[in-house]
């Protein structure tokens, strides 16, 4: 288990640059745990998607992003979107997981009273952008990406999209003006796990192929194993690189990654496991089983 208090090693950028894929893995293994248990306590929530994007999440996180958990406002922080706000389980898993706040509030998730709701809330410390409708995250991102570029400041702007959201109009507009800005400062990663609330994305509205229509829109394009760490940073990495067109890293992945009855299966899109799933799930993952 890792500590809920991190204190990172440099003393002026507070993020652990140097975990390693395998220490990378092992935190989203936790990860993984966290966001069983809280949705099982909960009774509710989003454990399918929450567990398809949790590496992507976790690499964020854990050696990416300029962050603080000391001090979430930190002035030198990057800002992350996470614009599916449904997958609040596994971004409050992270962050509890960061040292954000306890492992103990974590479990709170959509109690009556607790700040942990159900969709990502900036009452919950670390958040800083309250999301739940989808496809509004990337145009909340052109406005962070064009005030800092207008202010002169240096840092990333992230956003973590569901592959539901590429129905959405919204997200066309907003892909369109970040192109059009030039708002190289932007990167966002696209959680393609292929199911949405309503069944399977190619049957809902098949927006194939996605690379395509975001190359088509102007944008640097990266298609990704969503759940190999070493992708994942490196077209993070390659992103920072790209000048004149923000980068859109389409990620593959397997809603409910890690627990085999979950994964690809689309009831548990919005359905919590009950304490017998949540007992084989938690075995699962502590045995490191799963496809």
């Amino acid at each position: 288990m890792f500590a809920t208090n991190q204190v990172w090693n440099s003393l002026f950028e507070p993020l652990p640059r140097n975990r390693t894929y395998e220490e990378l893995e092992r935190i989203a293994r936790e990860v993984r745990k966290d966001i069983i248990r809280v949705t099982n306590a909960a009774g509710s929530g989003h454990p399918g998607g929450s567990l398809s994007s949790a590496d992507i999440l976790t690499a964020l996180y854990f050696r990416l992003l300029k962050h603080d958990p000391q001090n979430p406002k930190w002035d030198g922080r990057d800002i992350f979107i996470l614009s599916k706000g449904h997958a609040a389980p596994g971004y409050y898993s992270v962050l509890a997981e960061a040292g954000y706040f306890s492992k103990e509030e974590l479990m709170t998730l959509r109690k009556m009273g607790s700040r942990i709701q159900g969709h990502a809330h900036t009452d919950v410390p670390g958040v800083e952008v309250s999301t739940g409708s989808l496809g509004q995250g990337l145009s909340i991102a052109n406005g962070f990406a064009l005030s800092y570029r207008l202010d002169g400041r240096s840092q990333r702007i992230v956003a973590l999209l569901s592959d539901g959201e590429n129905d959405e109009g919204q997200t066309w507009e907003a892909a369109m003006f970040a192109a059009f800005r030039k708002l190289d400062n932007i990167t966002i990663y696209v959680d393609r796990n292929g199911i949405q609330n309503d069944g399977f994305t190619k049957d809902i509205l098949d927006t194939s192929p996605l690379e395509e229509k975001w190359r088509a829109f102007g944008w640097n394009v990266v298609v990704i194993d969503g759940h190999s760490m070493k992708q994942i940073v490196e077209a993070y990495e390659t992103s920072l690189k790209v000048k004149g067109k923000p980068t859109a890293i389409i990620a593959n992945t397997v809603k409910g990654k890690g627990v085999s009855f979950m994964e690809n299966n689309v009831a548990f899109h919005g359905k919590a496991p009950n304490k017998e799933e949540t007992v084989k799930a938690l075995a699962e993952l502590e045995a490191g089983s799963g496809s």
